[in-house]
């Protein structure tokens, strides 16, 4: 089904895919594509010119967009080629002792849950896991469980901003104050927040901030970046040691150490700009007016996909951005829905032309259903998924 969005041209996205599923790994606009391609050709024609000569003050010039964008100082932020390479950087900073806690939610992102229960087996730490409900109510019900789990010996939380199993906007500004009136650092895993929701890194003052520029900015894959509070950059040490360090120096150098790791190709940092500006550009109002249309559209698909399984909605719509997701309900023992798991279930859809996103979740059904809104999206898309997953879960 081609989608009727009049934006939809500008992807490059397979027409005969009803494509749900911007959130994982997000899709980048052919202009931006083209101007990436531009970029690589500069490098190539001659590399040592670009990534010695050019290339510090092209990367100036993306953090200081980001910035802007972001709402921080430009010198507190790095480059990275995704979040999850963030989220071990700042952990792997961590002098962290037996006994010290991390803690974090049953929501986190699986990769990330990983790197933190890989460096407390490393050290001695261990991992304490806030059981936020889903279905929920509304902030308190977020915010309660986090601070009720914070004992002397926390260190550092790791913390959504926009949740990926259960694409809920978590009200992080109030989470990170409460936890640094305890005396707790954060770690805001942002990954879907760019793009997603308006950004504020140094009104929310968390000490880490990682985010992806490759989804909701739309940027190109391995787009990524990190933010850390000037008073904690003496504690971040890169995961690769290169020609940024300085045994000599009387401090680490925080962006000296990270902006360079090796040879890679940074010309996905670099379109950063050119993401904002395109697409700041496509929709009238620019970023305000295209992060509320596809906010618009996610509630409207939430809500066309729970009237079809006959589900509750499960959470205000102030805690939506461009994501959604639902808790299926107990369908028919021999339906699809049931017999396959997570991965086999988006198989068997993705093969009758609909890619969404499953997780399993403890809720009547087995597992969580999540879609994504983006520019190149419309409700009659969502309206397919709904009519498609009630036929099967009545094991039709």
């Amino acid at each position: 089904m081609r989608s009727s969005s009049r934006y939809a041209r500008h992807w490059m996205l397979d027409p005969r895919v009803v494509f749900l599923n911007h959130g994982s790994f997000g899709a980048c606009p052919a202009d931006v594509l083209a101007f990436q391609t531009a970029l690589r050709a500069r490098m190539e024609a001659e590399p040592v010119d670009f990534l010695v000569r050019a290339l510090p003050e092209l990367a100036a010039e993306a953090r200081a967009a980001l910035a802007a964008f972001a709402g921080c100082d430009a010198d507190d932020l790095a480059f990275l080629p995704n979040a999850t390479t963030g989220v071990n950087l700042v952990l792997r900073s961590l002098e962290l002792a037996p006994g010290d806690e991390l803690l974090t939610t049953d929501h986190a992102y699986a990769a990330c849950a990983k790197a933190l229960h890989f460096v407390a087996t490393r050290t001695g730490a261990r991992v304490v896991v806030a059981k936020v409900p889903f279905p929920l109510d509304g902030d308190d019900a977020v915010v309660e469980p986090i601070v009720a789990a914070v004992t002397p010996r926390t260190k550092l939380a790791l913390i959504d901003h926009v949740t990926s199993p259960t694409a809920l906007v978590w009200p992080i500004a109030r989470i990170v104050r409460e936890l640094d009136a305890r005396g707790v650092d954060t770690l805001v895993d942002g990954a879907h927040a760019p793009g997603m929701v308006p950004l504020a890194f140094d009104a929310a003052g968390a000490a880490y901030t990682v985010g992806n520029a490759h989804k909701w900015l739309c940027a190109p894959k391995g787009a990524a970046y990190l933010h850390v509070r000037h008073d904690r950059q003496a504690r971040v040490r890169p995961l690769v040691v290169s020609h940024g360090y300085d045994p000599e120096a009387s401090a680490p150098r925080f962006r000296n150490e990270l902006d360079w790791s090796g040879t890679t190709d940074p010309t996905s940092w670099l379109a950063i700009p050119e993401c904002l500006r395109f697409l700041g550009e496509l929709v009238p109002g620019g970023w305000d007016a295209l992060r509320a249309r596809n906010r618009a559209l996610a509630l409207e698909a939430r809500a066309v996909l729970a009237d079809a399984l006959g589900v509750a909605l499960p959470c205000p719509d102030a805690m939506i951005g461009a994501m959604a997701s639902l808790p299926l309900p107990a369908v028919a023992a021999r339906s699809p829905v049931a017999m396959l798991d997570r991965a086999a279930l988006a198989d068997f859809l993705r093969a009758r032309g609909i890619e969404t996103w499953f997780y399993p979740w403890d809720c009547a059904g087995g597992k969580l259903v999540r879609i994504s809104a983006q520019l190149y999206n419309d409700v009659s898309q969502y309206r397919l998924l709904a009519a498609m997953l009630k036929e099967l879960a009545d094991g039709r």
